[in-house]
């Protein structure tokens, strides 16, 4: 298995952080999620460790005392060059739904503009393949998404909005996202998800895991509309298929 060129360096009393080299790739996350499992299953105790994932760093938070920054990194980077072969974590792809509707897609005719591209343009384009999962966080359950076609790259908005509703679908650079709580956010609001993306009341509060994928498809208003209903008795099913199974 081959390695990449890591750095590691004290993030906190509690923390260290792992970073791999500063691109996004697919490649560099797999590697991250298989030295995360290689440590819950050869090295650390799971229930004194937190392990957070995102694009090109794992961070490590130990729970109980400070850590010995010299040896656990030396010890970590052992671990690291001398990982064992190991199974990628199931990954799954999860279509969700999204309604384009102006009263949802808040900045659907800036976007256009700027972009020099149809409401209709933006939509197939955002809609036309799967993205990554790089990251979970900013708020609980929001994901941030990779793998946007260069056509949607469009900068944050210059003055971030005080509030944006819940399931709000937002561009940002090179990436896509779902406001899981109505939230302050600078993102380019194209429209809105039906589908719940966090639920404290659950085991699994978010059903999405970094390293998953994500493709979206466009809804009418009354299917949005019956979804939310769905979703308030608990009848919604969210549609997923095995990726690397």
């Amino acid at each position: 298995m081959s390695n990449y060129s890591i750095s590691i360096r004290p993030y906190g009393v509690h923390t260290v952080l792992v970073e791999w080299p500063n691109k996004v790739e697919e490649a560099i996350l797999d590697d991250i999620l298989l030295f995360m499992r290689h440590l819950r299953t050869n090295c650390l105790d799971e229930s004194l460790w937190e392990m957070i994932p995102a694009y090109n760093s794992l961070t490590l938070l130990y729970r109980k005392d400070p850590i010995d920054f010299t040896t656990f990194s030396q010890t970590l980077q052992d671990w690291y060059s001398n990982k064992e072969e190991a199974v990628l974590p199931r990954k799954y792809l999860w279509k969700l739904p999204v309604c384009y509707d102006l009263d949802f897609g808040i900045d659907l005719m800036e976007v256009s503009g700027i972009l020099d591209l149809s409401i209709e343009d933006i939509i197939a384009l955002h809609t036309k393949s799967p993205y990554t999962v790089y990251g979970i966080g900013f708020l609980p359950g929001f994901m941030y998404l990779g793998g946007l076609p260069a056509e949607l790259e469009v900068p944050r908005k210059a003055q971030p909005r005080p509030k944006v509703q819940k399931g709000a679908v937002g561009l940002a650079g090179k990436q896509t996202g779902i406001y899981p709580q109505i939230s302050p956010g600078g993102w380019n609001i194209i429209g809105n998800c039906s589908v719940p993306m966090f639920d404290a009341s659950k085991e699994n509060p978010c059903f999405v895991n970094i390293g998953d994928k994500v493709q979206f498809y466009a809804i009418e208003r009354a299917e949005y509309d019956l979804h939310k209903i769905e979703g308030e008795v608990g009848i919604y099913k969210l549609e997923k298929e095995n990726w690397n199974a």
